[in-house]
């Protein structure tokens, strides 16, 4: 029996048993299941399982965050389930930017570990040739060179066979397309096709044989409809390879690598436009992608440049932002006194050097959302750090101390080195000094005789920020916010598309979808307003924010507006939060009866003592 066995029958079964996975995939931290049904997923109980950090419904998945050891229980679980195939004929109904999301993680996740190890190997290579334990002119230099380089070049092979099994293809008919794009005679020399001269190199790219691919996925189906079947195990991949390849080669090809070319100018726009800037943002921003586990597409972009042998900034501002948060929960493990948060936050912060903070952003960051916000600040600066000394992604490495290798600069190893190991340093610093200040351990009731002692200064009142008719949390669509992991409050189901503050405070957090506002009375209760289920993915269509992040409010200033028939025309629910994400400074939380039918605002809606 395998180390993870148990653990992998467990979430089979929580998940809806072997039957509900349509489809399954893996990154670094996370499964990513495609279930036919989510709600015979069990939420809470896998929550509660051991080995497993959260989990998450985002872009069309249902995700378990386990760690890292993800890829060990992936096994265990393939195996169990006979999950054979990353792919399923049987579909569910997702949006356009679910499906979307979907397809980048079932081509490009297979083959992260495998770039990673690759870049490390490049970077180790590196640093050993300048120190002098070889030179660049060695046999063993050489060998390993080409070893880390390998599926660089030979890219379009990997990611071929990839995009065939996410798309139910025969994957060796997309291996041997992107082998033949990566066919030497045929790259970057002139080839006379149909009257015109071709001079291509698909060798170290990504989107053509993508493109290719998706093109020639029809053509099978067409030939093995038509063709007997006595012969279409070889006519078919034939008559595919001999149509979708030579349009590929001359049509297909040169378009995605314009595309390509195009994508990597706009991300390097907006790094040109102002690095430091640039960096602070993307910083400050990563761990909110993560939450939504939506910073694939920060990597594919990042992949994308390397594969056209240019080097990427956008993805090196968030390498150190995992430091900044490993020192915040480490100076709350050495600070605190709480028991309970102290068992959290050491394997937390001991994970977190290793790149992975899932379990510090679940399990300590998100319910205190004022040090989530804290940790994105901090991720901010060390953005910017990174910015500042210029360091940019030169190759796929691994995460944390391993991200390190992708920094070095094949030109000066050692500048890039001890550059990363400033940055590492001072994204360490921040994160812990800032947190060594502001955290504070959650103030004890004061017990006179047998008198429980509360300190009325911290009673808050919480005005409706909506006008519409009340719901439990409980009775939310979203297990996240239905039991309180995110804090406790109420639900308001809006007659109208306008959001006003509940008390007078401060916007501490406004989403850039504007589907969600953060904000902090005078006296220190945090409140999120979050419109909407799923609502992340309009990407902001529909909202308009009126105030900004630090923004002084009064009760019942307009924050956003909103379409709410739009809205709920797309088919999400409009069913809206109102939660204290720092319940734990409060004694009781105290909702109005839940049984009221309607509220409007300014009406009370929930006190906190």
């Amino acid at each position: 029996m395998g180390k993870y066995d148990l653990l992998a029958k467990d979430i089979i079964k929580k998940v809806g048993g072997k039957n509900n996975i349509l489809s399954l995939v893996h990154c670094v931290t996370r499964l990513r299941f495609n279930l036919k049904d989510e709600s015979l997923a069990k939420d809470e109980s896998l929550k509660e399982t051991e080995g497993i950090i959260t989990v998450m419904h985002s872009s069309g998945q249902y995700q378990v965050v386990i760690g890292n050891h993800v890829p060990q229980v992936f096994a265990e679980i393939c195996k169990e389930a006979n999950i054979s195939s990353e792919v399923s004929s049987e579909k569910k109904k997702m949006s356009f930017r679910e499906k979307s999301m979907d397809l980048i993680s079932g081509i490009m996740m297979p083959a992260i570990g495998i770039l990673c190890a690759c870049g490390m190997l490049k970077g180790l290579n590196s640093i050993l040739s300048y120190l002098g334990v070889y030179s660049n002119t060695d046999g063993i230099y050489t060998l390993l060179n080409a070893i880390g380089d390998s599926i660089f070049f030979f890219f379009p092979v990997v990611i071929g066979y990839n995009t065939a099994k996410k798309i139910n293809m025969n994957p060796f008919l997309g291996l041997i397309i992107g082998a033949s794009l990566c066919y030497p005679t045929i790259n970057g020399v002139d080839v006379t096709l149909f009257g015109n001269v071709i001079n291509a190199t698909y060798t170290s790219t990504l989107l053509p044989v993508i493109l290719i691919v998706v093109m020639a996925k029809p053509l099978e189906s067409f030939f093995n409809k038509v063709i007997p079947d006595m012969v279409k195990t070889f006519i078919t991949p034939l008559l595919v390879l001999l149509i979708s390849v030579p349009i590929g080669f001359v049509v297909i090809g040169p378009l995605a690598n314009m595309l390509s070319n195009a994508i990597s100018d706009a991300v390097l726009s907006v790094y040109e436009l102002n690095p430091i800037v640039a960096g602070f943002l993307v910083g400050g921003l990563w761990q909110v992608l993560i939450v939504f586990g939506i910073h694939i597409v920060l990597v594919v972009l990042c992949i994308t440049n390397i594969m056209s042998g240019i080097p990427d900034p956008i993805l090196a501002f968030t390498t150190f932002v995992t430091f900044s948060t490993t020192g915040m929960i480490f100076a709350m493990w050495l600070k605190t006194k709480d028991k309970s948060l102290k068992q959290v936050a050491l394997p937390a912060w001991i994970s977190g050097f290793f790149g992975v903070t899932e379990p510090a952003i679940y399990g300590i960051l998100l319910p205190r959302m004022k040090h989530f916000v804290i940790s994105c600040f901090c991720g901010a600066f060390a953005g910017a750090a990174t910015a500042m000394l210029g360091l940019k992604y030169h190759t796929m490495a691994g995460m944390g101390l391993f991200e390190i290798p992708a920094l070095l600069d094949p030109a000066q190893p050692g500048k890039s080195l001890v550059n990363s190991i400033i940055v590492a340093s001072i994204s360490f610093i921040i994160g812990f000094i800032v947190s060594l200040i502001t955290y504070k351990d959650e103030e004890s009731n004061q017990v006179e005789g047998n008198v429980t002692v509360t300190d009325n200064s911290k009673k808050q009142v919480i005005t409706s920020p909506l006008n519409g008719e009340i719901k439990a949390l409980e009775k939310l669509s979203d297990a996240a916010f239905a039991n309180g992991a995110l804090g406790q409050g109420i639900a308001v189901i809006p007659s109208e598309g306008k959001v006003t503050a509940p008390f007078d405070g401060t916007i501490v957090l406004l989403f850039p979808t504007k589907h969600a506002v953060g904000l902090m009375s005078d006296n220190g209760c945090e409140v999120l307003i979050h419109i909407g289920m799923d609502t992340v993915q309009l990407d902001g269509k529909y909202f308009e924010a009126h105030v900004k992040q630090g923004d002084k409010v009064k009760k019942g200033d307009l924050l956003i507006s909103f379409d709410k028939d739009a809205i709920l025309n797309e088919g999400y629910s409009l069913d809206t939060p109102v939660l204290i994400t720092n319940t734990k400074d409060y004694l009781e939380i105290i909702s109005i009866d839940h049984d009221k039918s309607s509220i409007h605002c300014g009406e009370d809606l929930i006190v906190v003592l």
